[in-house]
């Protein structure tokens, strides 16, 4: 094994020298929403996914990027809930359901427009 200034070691693999290289993996998968905008960077900002990557921030920019959508997503819940309180649910099942999943979409879209896309 030979090392460079940079404290970088090689092993041999025939006739050429390959660098031992250690990627840093994250702990925890991401979420929906940190796949999303990952998706979103390396389709339409691939300069900063690339710049990211290579620097090591993308994973906690992706973490954090999900953290606060769940947070927001549940702040707006409960605020489009406060405004459109929902049917009763024993009496009208369908209903209820109905309500909530365009609460629900409602929502997502906030977060999809504010904070992956952006």
């Amino acid at each position: 094994m030979n090392t460079n200034s940079r404290n970088v070691t090689y092993s041999t693999v025939g006739d050429y020298q390959l660098p031992n290289l250690i990627l840093n993996q994250p702990r925890k998968p991401l979420g929906k929403y940190g796949r999303l905008r990952r998706t979103y960077l390396k389709e339409q900002r691939p300069v900063l996914y690339h710049t990211m990557l290579m620097n090591g921030s993308l994973y906690p920019h992706l973490m954090e990027v999900e953290q606060t959508a769940e947070s927001r997503m549940q702040q707006t819940m409960e605020q489009l809930l406060k405004q459109n309180p929902a049917p009763d649910k024993a009496q009208n099942q369908l209903m209820w359901v109905q309500h909530m999943n365009s609460l629900k979409a409602q929502a997502e879209e906030l977060v999809l427009t504010e904070l992956i896309y952006s």
